[in-house]
């Protein structure tokens, strides 16, 4: 058996929020460190680390990504950090893995790379890596996510995840203050943003297209009853299963909120934040990892790709660097009620299953 369950343990009791993992990359350097890779911190400048294993023999490079950074949550009015997506046990299954490798000395050619990347939440952290030189020399990188329990169960896994593009519109509506008693004199921004949600929800693609676009936030508040707000901020979840109709609504949504506020005589100011790319996964990788997966778990534990509306910063790297080779898999832990649920919680006995899995794929290429 592996150490997972002790990185788990440990690294559960201090979710750290994007950019701010110190304590967290931390360890995960220093037990890179004894296990006997050489190890860069602050990659790109941010709290990534990076450790490297060189066999000496010819080979590719293979790089075994995870995330590290929890989630923001308001939890009886108190603001506060928790694990409730997974990176501790993605961290916590990746580092055990490299442990695992280089105690077996299971590296025979080329290289063993290891990216423990933060940020993933606010889509950053990947970008990060990139602008570090963190793949650079990659040939083939691997990620993975826990999944929830109606997707797959432990004891099963699936070796490609197909992540849609996701991406969140912020729009700050201008109008004009004015007296209740005098709305003729002034622009209400609540008008204008009621305008706004409605002329997007009106937007209609391609039906064969799968996309969709809500909106998810609206802050709007004069602070007194009896006067017409002159400001509002918005916010719609966009998501597209391609890349291309991503493009394609965000032009449709930009267009449908200027023209919309217009009727009301305000403007808008309209950005796209936290956007991530939609899943590019080489058939290779994807076959390497369906073998990885029935080497631990059987054909029976094999189930087959997968297509979700969620959103992962790992397809950054494919995206930046077409040349590489990427795949991304998903473990069955049981998790519930959900993932980002603040009462998450999963079968911990099943992450010893996805450090096998990356040992088995590893051991392909590079045993």
């Amino acid at each position: 058996m592996s150490n997972v369950l002790k990185h788990y343990e440990y690294l559960h009791t201090i979710p750290e929020l994007a950019l701010e993992e110190f304590k967290t990359s931390a360890y995960l350097a220093e037990q890179l460190e004894k296990a006997g890779f050489t190890v860069t911190k602050n990659i790109g400048g941010a709290t990534g680390v990076v450790g490297i294993y060189d066999s000496g023999v010819a080979g590719p490079t293979l790089a075994l990504r995870a995330d590290m950074d929890a989630l923001g949550h308001i939890i009886d009015g108190i603001p506060c950090a928790r694990h409730t997506c997974g990176h501790d046990a993605h961290s916590s299954v990746v580092l055990s893995a490299a442990e695992e490798l280089l105690k077996e000395n299971a590296i025979k050619k080329g290289r063993l790379k290891i990216l423990f990347q933060p940020a993933e939440e606010i889509a950053a952290g990947a970008l990060t890596m990139v602008e570090g030189g963190a793949i650079e020399d990659v040939d083939i990188i691997i990620g993975s996510h826990i999944r929830p329990e109606e997707e797959c169960k432990k004891g099963t896994a699936i070796p490609a995840m197909w992540y849609s593009a996701s991406a969140t519109a912020d729009v700050i509506i201008h109008g004009k203050p004015a007296h209740g008693a005098r709305p003729h004199l002034g622009v209400n921004a609540i008008d204008a943003a009621a305008a706004a949600i409605n002329a997007v929800n009106a937007i209609h693609l391609n039906p064969n297209f799968s996309y969709s676009a809500k909106a998810t936030r609206f802050i709007c508040d004069a602070g007194v009853t009896n006067a017409i707000p002159s400001l509002a901020h918005l916010n719609w979840d966009i998501r597209s299963q391609k890349n291309d109709v991503m493009q394609m609504l965000q032009t449709k949504i930009k267009a449908a909120i200027e023209a919309a506020v217009a009727t009301v005589g305000a403007t808008a100011e309209i950005s796209f934040i936290k956007e991530l790319p939609a899943a590019e996964i080489d058939e290779e990788v994807t076959t390497l990892l369906a073998d990885a997966i029935t080497d631990v778990l059987g054909q029976d534990g094999l189930l087959p790709p997968f297509t979700t509306a969620g959103g992962e910063d790992f397809f950054f790297y494919k995206k930046l660097k077409p040349s590489i080779k990427a795949g991304f898999f998903g473990l069955g832990v049981n998790a519930t009620p959900g993932l980002h649920h603040p009462d998450m919680h999963f079968d911990k006995d099943a992450l010893e299953i996805g450090v096998n899995i990356f040992k088995a794929a590893t051991k392909r290429v590079l045993g």
